[in-house]
């Protein structure tokens, strides 16, 4: 999905020893200290996959950017952002969940200028693209108020990772009943999350579930991101279970 610099920067992002150490750890803090479900290197390439996915779509719509729409740069650098965000967002958690977000940006900010200073000759685009990418950090737990489409797809592409693997490993670590089970439980209940183009809008989101537990999870996990995104007027969602008639959300 990627090509041209954003293609060469993924291939670097992946092969970067402290992006990689930054996300193995914090998997160590989100399932092994805290019993969270992932968070770690699966997860946000996860997430990077589904935002490169919906923005192709978006983009072939006709729809266009924050940062094409202001003049600072085109669809492949909306590519880069979307992969310096999506593989960074949760880093924050290697200092612990309360505000990870926030942590994030911290800790985020000198590998963004890393990466895009030999890959964007031009500062007010670094300046703008950095800028963008702190949002989409800072905005994914749909905890404040973001504006651009870039963030309100990497909220999405965040929301859209519920499949039942990622609950699996805190599942099998810990088997006590405390409160928050309902998390791992429902999401353990998903399938799949179908990203593809729509037909009365732009993008359809379709979530397969095998149990009913599963609506936990569009309901109050997705949902929410869904409300809080500059996306949501361009998204079809639908949700069901096997043999029957998916409910339409959106």
């Amino acid at each position: 999905m990627a090509s041209g610099r954003a293609k060469e920067l993924a291939s670097q992002l992946f092969a970067d020893e402290e992006v990689e150490a930054l996300q193995e750890y914090a998997n160590t803090v989100s399932i092994t200290r805290m019993n969270f479900n992932d968070h770690g290197p699966v997860h946000m390439k996860t997430v990077a996959r589904n935002a490169l996915l919906i923005a192709d779509i978006l983009h072939k719509a006709g729809i266009e950017f924050t940062l094409e729409k202001e003049g600072h740069g085109d669809f492949e650098q909306v590519q880069m952002i979307l992969l310096l965000a999506a593989l960074l967002h949760d880093i924050g958690m290697t200092v612990g969940r309360e505000e990870h977000e926030r942590m994030g940006t911290i800790l985020a900010l000198p590998i963004i200028d890393r990466f895009l200073t030999p890959l964007e000759p031009s500062l007010a685009r670094r300046i703008a693209m950095r800028s963008i990418t702190l949002e989409c950090i800072a905005g994914h737990m749909a905890s404040r108020r973001i504006h651009t489409l870039e963030a309100g797809t990497v909220l999405i592409a965040d929301g859209s990772d519920m499949k039942k693997g990622r609950a699996r490993i805190p599942m099998i670590l810990n088997n006590e009943p405390k409160p928050g089970d309902i998390h791992q439980y429902s999401a353990a209940a998903i399938e799949d999350v179908r990203l593809e183009p729509g037909v009365r809008k732009p993008l359809r989101i379709t979530v397969a579930m095998t149990s009913s537990v599963g609506f936990f999870q569009v309901e109050e996990v997705l949902f929410p991101k869904i409300e809080s995104s500059s996306v949501k007027p361009h998204i079809e969602l639908y949700a069901g279970l096997p043999d029957q008639e998916p409910k339409c959300y959106l």
